[in-house]
C-alpha cells in the first residue's frame, strides 16, 4: 500500500502498554500479542466509519473481509476529485503492526529487505516483507515513530501472515510484535488541496504541518480538547500529495465529518477503493495479488532498490535475491494504447512485429496484471509483465481483448507524475 510524514513527540512513553498510539497502543488490552489475533476473520468486518458510508449512499465490496466502499456514485468523479482538488478515503481495513523494544530496529533489518535501522524517528519507508527464497509475501509501509518503536502497517489481505512472519523472525531479538489492527482507523486525505483542507481543519492540530516532508510522520491531536491521539503521515496511495491520519475507531467518525465539512467549499468528496484502484494504477504503483507475490522476485516489479544487498548481517530471503530470478524470468512493464477497450488483469499478452504489425503469433509473450480506461489520461493503461526481450519502452504489443487482439505498445512507468506545485 497498502499505503501508506516529521517528529513525533520525544517524551511518548516507551511501553506498548502506555496508552499512545505512536507508541504501539491504542485500547485497553494494550499488551495483546499478534499471535493471538485470528488467523482469519469468522464474520464480515466492518469499518468504524460504515455507517457514514451506508448514509452517504455508497456501494460495498468485500475485501479481505471487509465490506468497504466502492463508490459513493461516481468512481470516475471521485478519481477526477482527487487529482483536481482532494478526496477522502476510509482504510481501516489495514493492518498495523508494532515493533516495539531496544532490538526492534535490529529485529526488523533481518525480517524486511531494507535497512530500518538507517532511518530517523518521524521517517517512513516503503519496504518489502520476503520469503526464503525471495518471493514477496507483502509490501510494507514502516514508520519509525520512537527510537525503539516501529509502526509496520500491512495490507489487509496479508495482515496475519504479516504479523506471524514478523513474531517468527523477531524471536531472537529483544523485541515485542503487537497487532493493533482492531484498535487503529486510519483516514487518508489525498489530492492537492489536501494540505489546504486539513490545516483549517477545526480541532485538528498538528504541530510543523506546513513543514512535514514526503514520508515523514509527526503526532497530532482532534477534540474539542485535544483528547484524541493522531499520526499523521504524508504518505499515500494515489499519486497525488496527502497525509494518511492513524487514530482510535471511536473518534473516526467525528474526525471523518470535520474533514468533509471543512473541505466541502475546497472540492473534497468521499473516494471509494474504485477510484484508489486507478489512482494507483496512473501513478505506476504496484497492488498486492495483482503485480507482487509470493513468486515474484522484487527486481522483476521494478523494486529492486528497495532491497538493501548492502546492509551488514543477514536478513530473510538474502542469498535467493543474490541469486537473482531465473533467466527467463518475465518483467513489469507499462502498456499503453488507443481506443476505449481496455486490457485487464490475466488478459494475454502478445508480440508485434517492429513495424507494429501482428505477428499472429500463437504463443503469449506476457499477462496483463492490471488494467482500465485511464481517467486522466482518456486512453487505456496496464501494467503487466512481459519477456525481457519485449520489455524496452516502445515495443509493440498486442493484448488478447476476447478473442481479438488490439495493438499496444510498452512505455515507462509511471503513465502519470503530479506536477510539483
Amino acid at each position: 500500500m497498502t499505503a501508506s510524514t516529521d517528529n513525533p513527540s520525544s517524551d511518548s512513553p516507551d511501553s506498548p502498554d502506555s496508552g499512545s498510539l505512536d507508541s504501539g497502543s491504542t485500547s485497553s488490552d494494550r499488551t495483546r500479542p499478534a499471535s493471538t489475533s485470528p488467523d482469519s476473520p469468522s464474520t464480515e468486518r466492518l469499518s468504524p466509519l460504515h455507517a457514514i458510508h451506508v448514509a452517504g449512499g455508497a456501494s460495498f465490496t468485500d475485501f479481505a473481509g471487509w465490506q468497504m466502499p466502492v463508490s459513493y456514485g461516481s468512481d470516475l468523479a471521485e478519481h477526477h476529485a482527487v487529482r483536481t482538488a482532494a478526496g477522502l478515503f476510509d482504510l481501516s481495513h489495514m493492518g498495523e503492526i508494532f515493533v516495539v523494544g531496544p532490538e526492534a530496529a535490529q529485529a526488523l533489518d533481518y525480517a524486511l529487505a531494507g535497512k530500518l535501522s538507517a532511518i530517523a524517528v518521524g521517517q517512513a519507508k516503503y519496504s518489502l516483507l520476503l520469503t526464503v527464497d525471495g518471493g514477496i509475501v507483502d509490501d510494507l509501509v514502516v514508520y519509525r515513530t520512537g527510537d525503539d518503536r516501529f509502526l509496520v502497517v500491512a495490507n489487509a489481505s496479508n495482515r496475519v501472515d504479516v504479523a506471524r512472519e514478523l513474531i517468527e523472525r523477531s524471536a531472537d531479538f529483544a523485541c515485542e510484535v503487537y497487532d493493533e489492527s482492531d484498535d487503529i482507523a486510519l483516514i487518508a486525505i489525498q489530492g492537492p488541496r489536501a494540505h489546504e483542507i486539513l490545516s483549517q481543519a477545526p480541532t485538528v492540530e498538528i504541530p510543523g504541518l506546513d513543514d512535514l516532508k514526503y514520508y515523514w510522520c509527526r503526532p497530532g491531536t482532534f477534540g474539542d480538547r485535544g483528547e484524541h491521539e493522531l499520526l499523521v503521515a504524508r504518505t499515500g496511495y494515489t499519486g497525488e500529495d496527502g497525509f494518511e491520519l492513524y487514530l482510535s475507531p471511536d473518534a473516526a467518525a467525528q474526525l471523518w465529518e470535520a474533514l468533509m465539512e471543512t473541505g466541502a467549499g475546497s472540492g473534497l468528496v468521499a473516494a471509494g477503493l474504485a477510484s484508489r484502484d486507478t489512482l494507483r494504477l496512473e501513478a505506476g504503483m504496484p497492488l498486492y495479488g495483482h503485480e507482487l507475490g509470493t513468486t515474484t522476485f522484487p527486481v522483476q516489479a521494478g523494486l529492486g532498490r528497495v532491497v538493501a544487498l548492502k546492509k551488514e548481517g543477514d536478513f530473510v530471503g538474502r542469498q535467493a535475491i543474490e541469486a537473482g530470478p531465473p533467466a527467463d524470468a518475465r518483467v513489469l512493464v507499462g502498456l499503453a494504447s488507443e481506443g476505449k477497450r481496455a486490457g485487464r488483469a490475466d488478459y494475454l499478452l502478445f508480440a508485434g512485429t517492429e513495424s507494429g504489425t501482428d505477428t499472429e503469433a500463437p504463443n503469449p509473450i506476457g499477462v496483463i496484471t492490471s488494467g482500465a480506461l485511464s481517467p486522466t489520461l482518456g486512453h487505456p493503461i496496464a501494467m503487466a509483465y512481459v519477456e525481457k526481450a519485449h520489455s524496452e519502452p516502445g515495443s509493440p504489443i498486442f493484448i488478447d481483448v476476447r478473442g481479438k487482439r488490439i495493438p499496444a505498445h510498452v512505455v515507462s512507468l509511471p503513465f502519470y507524475k503530479r506536477e510539483s506545485r
